[in-house]
């Protein structure tokens, strides 16, 4: 195996920079995004891999993304965020926010 190269990837949609470690494996090229773990793949050229590497990223990201929304909203209808809500009004009636 070659040495590992580091690359950065950006997302444009969600607009984050990810750092894409690659390693020449032989015939193929290996890649992983240390920071989202779910996202490593084996291609036969460089090039094919950072395209590869670029959608899995933007993949997770949106399935994280999905997980995250679903996850709120179940908290809001079990009513885990109400003590947040109400600490908020009395923070707004105690004159301790600024109009935006």
């Amino acid at each position: 195996m070659e040495e590992i190269k580091i690359i950065e990837i950006e997302d444009t949609v969600y607009e984050e920079s990810y750092s894409a470690h690659i390693q020449k494996n032989g015939a193929s090229w290996l890649g992983w995004i240390p920071e989202v773990p779910d996202v490593n793949c084996e291609e036969q050229t460089q090039e094919e891999l950072l395209i590869i590497l670029a959608k899995e990223l933007h993949q997770a990201l949106v399935t994280e993304d999905e997980a995250w929304e679903k996850q709120i909203e179940e908290d809001i209808k079990a009513g885990k965020l109400d003590h947040l809500r109400k600490e908020a009004l009395e923070d707004l009636r105690a004159g301790k926010c600024i109009n935006l």
